[in-house]
């Protein structure tokens, strides 16, 4: 008996932050449905190549933004007959976040370098911009949905995580790392209770001798994310907010 085989693709939520506000990467559609239009970075599975999903997700961020992510992790599966005009089909869907002052065209460029004459697609990133998460109410198929559900994911995580260091640069303060939580959170966070959570998490460490400079405050000491930390921990509370 044969069974009608349903479209399955892999969209990716792709946050970072920006001014102190939430934005989502989206990806320039180049052929129908939908032609023209931005969506969330997505594609096929390619058999041939990706060893599981996971591998699907990284390669197309890297293909249609030209970045890795510090933080990748599958979202939920979105499916039925009434997503795509094409047929029935269903979503894997991930969300990722990087740092604001990622550096977009050096994953291009390495790309290009290591693919050179072998069909890269590493010119996707052209296609590529970034939006205000509250100002995209409608996206084509059910992407503002997917949006909505990793948008929760992730400042759910943000209250029991260290999730929200991936979104920093790579020197930074505690005042700056608080801010950062609080702006995806949309809210106020005591300073002492963030400090100790920040403790608890033990996944950020001082640079020696290194501080802020310029300005009319004193000096604040900046930190790093430890090169051995995991790539998400945990604890067992949520922060108090407000």
């Amino acid at each position: 008996m044969d069974f009608e085989r349903p479209i399955v693709t892999v969209d990716i939520v792709l946050l970072t932050l920006r001014d102190g506000v939430l934005h989502a990467g989206l990806a320039q559609r180049d052929k129908e449905p939908a032609l023209g239009a931005w969506t969330l970075p997505g594609g096929w599975v390619h058999t041939d190549v990706d060893q599981d999903a996971d591998d699907a997700a990284a390669r197309i961020l890297r293909e249609k933004a030209g970045l890795v992510s510090p933080y990748l992790e599958q979202l939920r599966t979105f499916s039925g007959m009434h997503r795509d005009s094409r047929g029935w089909s269903l979503s894997v869907s991930y969300y990722a976040v990087v740092p604001g002052d990622v550096d977009r065209g050096a994953v291009e460029n390495a790309d290009a370098a290591a693919n050179a004459g072998a069909g890269a697609t590493a010119g996707m990133g052209a296609r590529f911009r970034w939006a205000a998460v509250d100002s995209l109410r409608s996206l084509p198929f059910d992407h503002a949905q997917i949006l909505r559900t990793a948008v929760e994911r992730v400042r759910s995580k943000t209250l029991y995580s260290s999730l929200p260091v991936h979104l920093m640069p790579a020197e930074f303060t505690l005042g700056e790392l608080q801010r950062t939580y609080e702006q995806v959170l949309g809210a106020e966070l005591d300073k002492r209770g963030f400090r100790r959570r920040i403790d608890e998490l033990d996944v950020i460490e001082e640079i020696p001798g290194a501080f802020t400079s310029g300005g009319s405050h004193r000096p604040a000491q900046l930190f790093r994310k430890k090169p051995h930390a995991p790539a998400l921990k945990t604890v067992t509370s949520n922060l108090a907010v407000g």
